[in-house]
């Protein structure tokens, strides 16, 4: 027996539809590429996705096609969102950090016929233009006065956002079609070989979108004035541009200016209380504090800090509680999930503990939220313990996880009970808190046992000197690996490899303690912010430890 329920599909055009009607005049707030601050709402930012959605259709653009974007967080992009998955078509979010020669990859391989750009990437754009083979017109997403020159690209097909979008009509009835339509594209740098796509659903995205406003999840709600510093051309932005419009939040929207006193300055005048983005931005916004210690950030009134990306440090959370009265929250999840699967929320149980065990808690990437299963296995398959000591690779299943890559790329991927696997290893403990050890390539094996550097790079970033750590195994001829410190000092500050090491040895295991430290000017990092870990490798594998004859 079906119930007696209207079955009505659940497509991404009834967010912007819902947040113009319930929460018109809540504000977005962005701060273009072209230096000022613009004043939008979701009404506004509703009538233009309905333009870009009339532009689209005069083009000749049909269900599915691929539309790409270069771009920044701003309104525009934002009605992008809106606009190109509402009409039907499918929003190709390309990131810009990646290689020109990965970018040309995907846009040929997502076979995408409209690339919009920011004014900042009209050099890139003019270099690769000449390889994309499917692009029928470049948009810069700017007025007229703002159109840089793009040696390169034919007259006929370099088209300004103003002229392009602004002359359509506010009014278009959005099309009903199947809610498991494909609504938006992005490509993983975490994969070998290649950037593969992940496509995700309406469906897929309406439901994670459903769970990640909840209380339990990142407690978005209208009174939230988000500063959305997690790039919208990285997994949807953690998928807030769809939160942020189900329950009319006021988003604020960076642009290109990610600098400390760019972000401060946006926090303070916008009144943020809640924002988002990986721990290099809020190491930016740190060091900015410390060279005008005459600021005090709770006069901000954050209340969340939320990061992912990378795993958050101790120090992190010690900081923004301490100087901004703010709880410092991290997630985990991949392009592949949506990406949200666990949230580091505490238990209600957990308000009697001391603030030193409570940060012992939150420095694990969190809970699963509902609707995502989780498991970890050996190297045989097998399920592993949820006993907080066990660890094996994450497998993860659920209706807004891939089932597989764009095109078919990489093969089947999905094991017999249907859960995709994520490549990172980790322990869960009884209150089904996931703590991530280390990515499966990542991890140290010395002597048999294994030596995560996730928790060593943590333990070194609470030293008072340390901006940035990362940590990598290096050949050992006795035990086959050992860790390798590297690390970033920070501004003004010194310290030894002696100091270094006594700090760690109060913090750590003694045989995890790493063989040497090298100190760097700054550290690499992939596309999406994360410490580029093979690259280390190579720079450091015939690295010569202290006490090792050659």
């Amino acid at each position: 027996m079906l119930g007696l329920m209207q079955d009505r599909p659940l497509l991404i055009s009834s967010l912007i539809d819902y947040a113009s009607a319930f929460h018109g005049d809540t504000e977005i707030v962005s701060r273009l590429p072209e230096g000022h601050v613009r004043r939008s709402s979701w009404r506004q930012v509703g009538e233009v996705s309905k333009q870009v959605a009339n532009a689209l259709t005069e083009f000749g653009v049909h269900q599915g096609d691929r539309i790409a974007t270069l771009a920044w967080n701003s309104d525009r992009h934002l009605a992008l969102y809106f606009g190109v998955s509402g009409s039907g078509a499918v929003m190709h979010t390309v990131n810009p950090r990646l290689f020109p020669e990965q970018i040309a990859y995907i846009i040929n391989h997502a076979e995408d016929r409209i690339l919009f750009f920011d004014i900042t990437f009209a050099p890139l754009v003019s270099r690769l233009a000449p390889e994309l083979d499917s692009v029928e017109a470049f948009v810069v997403m700017t007025d007229r006065e703002h159109m840089p020159d793009v040696p390169g690209i034919a007259a006929d097909k370099l088209l300004c956002w103003d002229e392009f979008i602004g002359r359509q009509s506010t009014h278009f009835d959005w099309p009903e079609f199947d809610e498991r339509s494909a609504s938006s594209l992005c490509y993983t740098s975490g994969t070998t070989g290649n950037p593969k796509g992940v496509l995700y659903s309406h469906r897929s995205t309406m439901l994670h979108t459903l769970m990640a406003a909840a209380r339990d999840a990142n407690d978005v709600h209208s009174g939230s004035v988000i500063l959305l510093v997690v790039p919208m051309f990285h997994a949807n932005a953690w998928g807030t541009p769809y939160t942020a419009a189900m329950v009319g939040a006021t988003l604020v929207l960076p642009g290109p200016h990610l600098d400390g006193e760019s972000v401060y300055e946006l926090m303070k005048s916008e009144g943020v209380n809640q924002s988002q983005g990986v721990p290099t931005v809020w190491m930016m916004l740190f060091s900015y504090l410390d060279e005008h210690p005459e600021i005090d950030p709770h006069e901000l009134g954050l209340r969340i800090a939320g990061t992912g990306g990378a795993a958050l440090p101790l120090s992190m959370i010690e900081r923004f509680e301490r100087d901004f009265g703010a709880q410092a929250m991290q997630g985990w999840g991949m392009t592949e999930t949506s990406p949200l699967c666990v949230i580091g929320r505490l238990l209600p149980k957990h308000e009697r503990l001391s603030d030193s065990e409570k940060h012992q808690i939150m420095l694990k990437q969190g809970r699963g939220i509902c609707g995502v299963e989780l498991k970890i296995v050996d190297d045989d398959g097998n399920r592993l313990p949820w006993d907080g000591k066990a660890f094996g690779e994450v497998w993860v299943r659920g209706p807004w996880i891939a089932s597989g890559y764009f095109k078919g790329e990489g093969g089947d991927k999905l094991d017999a009970e249907g859960f995709f696997p994520t490549g990172d290893v980790a322990t869960i403990d009884p209150d089904g808190y996931l703590q991530l050890v280390d990515r499966a390539k990542d991890v140290i094996k010395s002597g048999g046992e294994w030596v995560s550097s996730i928790d060593l790079e943590n333990a070194a970033t609470g030293h008072p000197a340390v901006a940035e750590a990362a940590v990598i195994g290096v050949p050992h001829p006795k035990w086959q690996e050992r860790p390798l410190l590297l690390v970033v000092l920070r501004k003004g500050q010194s310290a030894t490899r002696e100091e270094i090491l006594d700090y760690l040895a109060g913090e750590v295991a003694k045989w995890w303690l790493p063989d040497d430290v090298v100190f760097v000017d700054e550290l690499p990092h992939t596309a999406t912010g994360k410490i580029l870990k093979l690259e280390l490798r190579r720079q450091y594998r015939d690295h010569k430890l202290p006490g090792v004859s050659s």
